[in-house]
């Protein structure tokens, strides 16, 4: 491991002389490319140069240590850098497991209304309410790409692209069906029932990663539809894309401008079918080792949100830390189930690194 520390170092103080020359200064794009390359390896380098103060301290703690009046403090420098570089070594060991190459990327999330009617789809509309809630917390930006709602305020389904710093990071453990157990306001007698909504969520994709041949796609017009209706019939704006050769269907009627929708409708199109040959190439590795945070597939129950016992169980966490408060969370306060499936990833991905 400290070998290949030593040389993550060495890549580091690379990158840093070569940003400081007029050659990779004066070219923006190689500038970017090395700017990122730097701050992926930084916390890697901060924490190995922590772990090597720390070393350093202990041999100096040692030689202190012979001499008599300063064995008392030298023993407890010793104690704290020992324990200092012990932390260090654990905290290498997350820093170095594989990154997830999307994790810097944007969201693409979809939300759609499952069994249970009107209530469901209410409850998805909770769900986005909830997400805009904690995009606003982490200082993202949410944009709606296509929203086709109901008259009571429901949404039978919602696309919107997440931009911000490690979108994907955080909001990929979102991925599968949730589950809301509540008496509903169209309830008279007062009983509980349950619905369900499916979310999913696709990493952004780059242009040049993926490559589509205009003659695959069927382009068709229509008038923006739907209850509320901003500009709605007044011209046909919206856009639908059909990937021929996968059947991939997207729509997009957000904005007034068809050329602004036919610039989403393709941008949530590249994501789906970018995702779709990640997953075919995947697939052997996924099938043998399966993170228990799941594969994100839609039809996997990931969370129950229990409002007559003020509960939100995640059903990939276990003990204890499997249950949340439900007015945190429906009102976008997400860190804490996050990072709990966060460390559990990790734990999982240090398990099989062991193995």
């Amino acid at each position: 491991m400290f070998d290949k520390l030593r040389q993550i170092e060495e890549k580091f103080i690379d990158l840093e002389e070569r940003m400081g020359t007029a050659e990779v200064y004066s070219d923006p794009a190689i500038y970017a490319k090395c700017a990122r390359e730097q701050k992926e390896l930084s916390p890697i380098v901060e924490c190995y140069r922590r772990y090597v103060r720390f070393s350093q301290d202990m041999e100096d703690a040692e030689l202190l240590m012979e001499d008599a009046e300063m064995r008392e403090f030298a023993q407890e420098e010793y104690a704290e850098a020992k324990a200092g570089m012990e932390n260090c070594v654990e905290e290498l060991k997350i820093l170095l497991l594989p990154k997830d190459p999307n994790d810097s990327r944007n969201v693409i999330m979809e939300i759609r209304g499952g069994v249970g009617g009107e209530e469901g789809m209410l409850f998805a509309s909770d769900l986005f309410r909830m997400y805009s809630m904690y995009v606003e917390r982490r200082g993202w930006k949410v944009d709606i790409v296509n929203l086709n709602d109901t008259e009571l305020g429901g949404i039978k389904e919602i696309s919107f692209v997440v931009e911000g710093e490690g979108a994907w990071s955080r909001l990929k453990f979102e991925a599968g069906g949730h589950r809301v157990q509540r008496v509903p306001e169209t309830e008279s007698g007062g009983r509980i029932h349950t619905s369900a909504a499916t979310v999913a969520v696709l990493p952004e994709a780059e242009d040049v990663e993926f490559d589509i041949d205009p003659k695959d796609l069927q382009i068709d017009t229509y008038r923006s539809s739907g209850a509320g209706g901003q500009h709605v019939n007044k011209t046909e704006s919206a856009i639908r894309i059909t990937h021929i050769p996968s059947g991939t269907v997207v729509e997009c009627q957000d904005e007034r401008s068809q050329h602004k929708n036919k610039d989403k409708a393709m941008k949530i199109l590249r994501s789906k079918l970018y995702e779709a040959e990640q997953a075919r190439q995947h697939a052997a590795i996924a099938a043998e080792r399966k993170s228990q945070v799941g594969s994100g597939d839609r039809s996997e129950r990931v969370r129950t949100y229990n409002f007559p016992q003020n509960r939100v169980t995640d059903h990939r966490l276990s003990g204890d830390s499997k249950n949340f408060n439900i007015a945190a969370i429906i009102n976008g306060d997400l860190d804490e189930l996050i990072d709990a499936l966060v460390t559990m990833d990790q734990a999982e991905k240090l398990k099989n690194n062991e193995n």
